[in-house]
C-alpha cells in the first residue's frame, strides 16, 4: 500500500478519535438562562457571585455584588483557591459566556462547583436586570 494512502487514513482516523472524545466530555459546570441565574444568585449568603472580566470592564458595571477576578491574569487560579471556597457553589459570568466557560471549567476540574450565566453579562442587560458601577 502507498505510504501517501496509509497517512491519509492514520490521519482521518485521529480526527474521527478526536471528535468522538470531544462529543463524548461531559462539561462538568451548568450553564443558564439569565432568568436561571437571577434566581440562583438571589441570596448571596447560598452561593458566591464572580465576575471573571478585567478591572476595568467590571468598573464600567457589574452584578451587584459580584467580586472580579480577571480571568486572564496569569494569578487567576491562585486568586481564585485564595477567595472561593468550596462549600458553596460559584455563579459566574464575564461578558458574553465564553470567558466564565473557561474559567468555568478550569474550577469545576479544581472540585468547585460552578453555575455559568449563557450569554454573560451582555444577556443580562438585554433582559434588563440591573446592575451597579
Amino acid at each position: 500500500m502507498n505510504y501517501r494512502i496509509i497517512l491519509a487514513i492514520a490521519l482521518v482516523l485521529a480526527a474521527v478519535a478526536a471528535w468522538a472524545f470531544n462529543a463524548n466530555r461531559k462539561q462538568n459546570f451548568k450553564s443558564v438562562s439569565v432568568a436561571e441565574f437571577a434566581e440562583i444568585i438571589k441570596d448571596t449568603t447560598t452561593v458566591q457571585l464572580l465576575d471573571v472580566r478585567t478591572a476595568e470592564e467590571y468598573t464600567q458595571g457589574h452584578i451587584a455584588g459580584a467580586m472580579q477576578i480577571d480571568f486572564y491574569s496569569a494569578l487567576f487560579m491562585d486568586l481564585a483557591t485564595m477567595k472561593l471556597s468550596k462549600e458553596k457553589p460559584v455563579a459566574i459570568y464575564c461578558r458574553s459566556g465564553r470567558r466564565s466557560a473557561s474559567a468555568a471549567e478550569k474550577l469545576a476540574k479544581q472540585g468547585y462547583e460552578v453555575i455559568n450565566l449563557d450569554g454573560g453579562i451582555l444577556a443580562w442587560q438585554s433582559a434588563k436586570m440591573p446592575i451597579v458601577k
